[in-house]
C-alpha cells in the first residue's frame, strides 16, 4: 500500500488565476467509457498525468462532506467521484480495474496509461481512511494505487501522520484546487499492511457470520470458522 506524502509549500499561494484552469483539471480526469465500461471507446487527444478516483464520507465533517462532494463532482467527471454512504469502494474498484483490464487487454493506451498512474483520495475520518486502504490491500490491486487523505473526520490522525494536516479543509473549489496541485506534487511513500485474527464466540446454530455487517466496523470482516468441527468460534480479521 503506498501513501502519498504532502509537499508543504508555504511560500506559494495558490489561487484560481494562478494557472489555466480547464487545463489543470484535464491532468485528474478519466474519460467516461472507462468509468462506464461502455463498449464504445472515445477518442482521447489527451491522456491525465494523475488520473484520480475520489472516495468522500458525505457523513464526515457535518455538512463539509456533502459539500466537498459537491464540489468534486462539479470540477471532475462527476462518475469518478463517489460517496462512500451509497457506494462501497471495494465494489467501485472491482469494477473499475476489470473494465481498465478488458481495455488493456485490446491494446487501449489511454487505459493502460490510466491505469499505471491512478491515484485514490479519500476524504473522510480515520476509520473511512482505514476502509478504504484495507480494501485496496483486500484487492491485491496491480499496480497498488497510491492514497491521498483529505482530514475530514474528529481525530485525523493518519492524514496527520502523512502530512495532510488534521485540520478540515476549505470545501469550495479553490481549495480544492490547492489540495489537487498539491496531489500532482506529493511523493509516493510505502507503508506495510497486515491483518490481524481474533476469536470470538458465536452462537451454535447460524452461520458462520454471527455478526450483523452493520454492526461491524469497516475494517473487520467476518471470515471463516477456525475449523469444521469448531462450533464455538469464528475467525474475523
Amino acid at each position: 500500500i503506498q501513501f502519498l506524502l504532502y509537499r508543504y509549500i508555504w511560500d506559494i499561494a495558490m489561487s484560481e488565476s494562478s494557472f489555466d484552469s480547464q487545463n489543470f483539471w484535464k491532468e485528474f480526469y478519466i474519460p467516461q467509457y472507462i468509468l462506464l465500461g461502455n463498449s464504445e471507446v472515445e477518442t482521447v487527444y489527451h491522456t491525465p498525468k494523475c488520473p484520480v478516483l475520489v472516495f468522500i464520507n458525505s457523513k464526515s465533517g457535518g455538512q463539509l462532506g456533502g459539500q466537498l462532494l459537491i464540489t468534486f463532482r462539479d470540477v471532475l467527471n462527476e462518475n469518478q467521484v463517489f460517496d462512500l454512504a451509497e457506494e462501497a469502494p471495494d465494489m467501485v474498484l472491482r469494477k473499475i480495474y476489470v473494465t481498465l483490464e478488458k481495455l488493456k487487454l485490446s491494446g487501449d493506451g489511454v487505459a493502460t496509461e490510466v491505469q499505471n498512474k491512478l491515484c485514490l483520495i479519500v476524504a473522510g475520518g480515520d476509520g473511512t481512511a482505514s476502509w478504504l486502504l484495507g480494501v485496496v490491500s483486500d484487492l491485491k490491486l496491480f499496480p497498488s494505487p497510491p492514497i491521498a487523505t483529505v482530514p475530514l473526520g474528529t481525530g485525523n490522525n493518519l492524514p496527520f501522520s502523512f502530512g495532510w494536516g488534521k485540520k478540515n479543509p476549505g470545501t469550495d473549489s479553490i481549495s480544492v484546487m490547492s489540495f489537487m496541485h498539491e496531489v500532482m506534487k506529493a511523493k509516493e511513500m510505502k507503508i506495510d499492511s497486515w491483518h490481524i485474527l481474533m476469536r470470538m464466540r458465536a452462537p451454535k446454530d447460524g452461520s458462520c457470520d454471527p455478526i450483523a455487517p452493520l454492526e461491524l466496523p469497516h475494517s473487520l470482516h467476518a471470515f471463516h470458522r477456525v475449523s469444521q468441527a469448531d462450533s464455538d468460534h469464528v475467525v474475523i480479521y
